[in-house]
């Protein structure tokens, strides 16, 4: 299965400024994406989309491609990730390049192992599944058999619908929720669907101790500690 990585990186952001370039353990963010892209098993290419010099700059160092810049209307805040990989497939299908999967690696998760990449890669080929993301459980006290709707007027409803919640925490079916840091799907559930998703969805689990999205300085600062009790245990 020919696979793309597709590291989407743009120049700035609302919640840290320059984020993908901001250091982690003194080195940019986008660099720990870039080495598990590099180390992936399962690639065929390895592309960074950016509207930045500076981003592209780095992650040509790094041993990205980048083959194009993207178009600054796809570079917005508001802009969603979906156009920004369909963008990418439309310019690298139009220069003779054949794309089966496209695997989606932010670089605000810069705490993903390649094992984890190369095992939704795997599973997304050897299932048939339309995508794989990769999932943490949901603690107990956030269940969706404990959490509640609000109405208009104040009433409240569990959000599965049922009539009583679930009493005991033993009792409680598991609950996962997608923890960002890796998205694989097939080309014609991008390209024709129009999702990253699809209609048959599987994930992979992944440890919650790696699990970072970097949204905020307190994220990032709560990255430097993950990335130092990380680096204790080697």
């Amino acid at each position: 299965m020919r696979t793309l990585i597709l590291v989407p990186a743009r120049g700035q952001s609302k919640g840290i400024p320059r984020k993908n370039l901001r250091l982690l353990g003194g080195r940019p963010l986008l660099e720990y994406t870039a080495e598990t892209a590099l180390s992936v098993s399962r690639a065929t290419r390895r592309v960074l989309s950016t509207d930045d010099d500076e981003i592209a700059d780095v992650g040509r160092r790094c041993g990205l491609e980048v083959p194009f810049r993207r178009p600054d209307e796809l570079a917005r805040d508001e802009t969603p990730t979906l156009p920004v990989v369909q963008h990418a497939v439309r310019w690298l299908e139009a220069e003779g390049e054949i794309v089966e999967a496209i695997c989606l690696l932010q670089p605000t998760h810069p705490l993903r192992s390649t094992e984890d990449v190369d095992a939704c890669i795997d599973l997304l080929e050897t299932s048939g599944a339309d995508s794989v993301v990769s999932i943490i459980p949901v603690p107990p006290r956030y269940n969706p058999h404990w959490v509640y709707f609000r109405d208009d007027d104040g009433r409240l409803r569990i959000s599965t619908g049922a009539t009583e919640p679930v009493t005991r925490r033993q009792d409680l079916p598991p609950a996962f929720h997608r923890d960002g840091s890796v998205y694989v799907a097939r080309r014609d559930v991008v390209m024709k669907q129009n999702s990253l998703y699809g209609r048959d969805l599987l994930g992979v689990l992944v440890d919650p101790a790696r699990s970072a999205d970097i949204d905020t300085m307190d994220d990032l600062a709560r990255a430097e500690r993950m990335l130092s009790e990380m680096l204790s245990r080697r």
